[in-house]
């Protein structure tokens, strides 16, 4: 029997500071009505990180609605690029080493969806209660995962969890990894920051997850991180569809 497809998308997004940052550099994009949700999360502190999360999702913002999903995932492609190069441009005119940010975006056209990203700012999907990891974080603890030299639990760990080797802003050329997904009635995607994958074990995620208000999850889930310190921003978008 095939599935039954998407009727309603559920929303909400949360964005905090943290317990130790002064400013928020992390920044999202929850717009049900477009079939858009994002989360950049800036990096390069007095290089203004806060000022390039705000670029990138002011521009997503900006794209105009199409009922085409590869159409708009071009679109989203395209004003990434342009925001690259803006970024670089400025970063060169400020006499700043690198201005940047993580990316992830998740577009959804009924039962279909495109997720872009570049960084470690993660997507994930809870579906009939088993969570799993849409994007693959491009950083340096993740390389030394996949060639098995550090597991999940040290690689939350490790003292160079900073550092990504993708991002807007830090090449010439913006490399974006994608991955398609087919929507069914009950998922739950959560976009977010590493300010809470880094204070959060997966299955505690999966757990809050299960529940049913999208609000009531988001907040959860920063509340998880800042009852764990929250060195860092912390931003969750939830999506539940039905």
């Amino acid at each position: 029997m095939a599935a039954l497809p998407v009727q309603h998308i559920q929303s909400a997004s949360y964005s905090h500071v943290g317990m130790v940052r002064q400013v928020n550099e992390d920044a999202c994009l929850d717009l049900p009505d477009s079939g858009l949700w994002a989360v950049a999360d800036g990096m390069g502190g007095h290089a203004a990180g806060d000022y390039v999360s705000s670029l990138i999702i002011d521009a997503l913002r900006r794209i105009p609605g199409s009922p085409s999903l590869p159409v708009y995932c071009n679109a989203l492609r395209q004003a990434l690029a342009e925001v690259n190069t803006l970024v670089r441009d400025q970063a060169q005119l400020r006499g700043v080493g690198m201005m940047g940010s993580t990316v992830v975006t998740l577009a959804m056209r009924g039962s279909q969806g495109m997720c872009l990203w570049a960084g470690d700012s993660r997507l994930y999907r809870l579906r009939g209660g088993q969570l799993s990891s849409i994007s693959r974080d491009h950083s340096y603890v993740q390389a030394l995962v996949d060639s098995g030299l550090l597991s999940e639990a040290e690689a939350r760990l490790h003292p160079r969890g900073n550092i990504v080797t993708r991002a807007l802003g830090v090449a010439n050329e913006l490399e974006l990894d994608s991955a398609f997904l087919h929507v069914l009635p009950g998922d739950t995607y959560l976009l977010c920051s590493d300010g809470l994958t880094k204070t959060a074990e997966d299955h505690e995620i999966r757990d809050v997850l299960c529940h049913s208000d999208a609000y009531a999850v988001v907040r959860s889930l920063v509340h998880l991180g800042l009852t764990r310190g929250a060195p860092d921003n912390i931003t969750a978008v939830v999506i539940k569809a039905s």
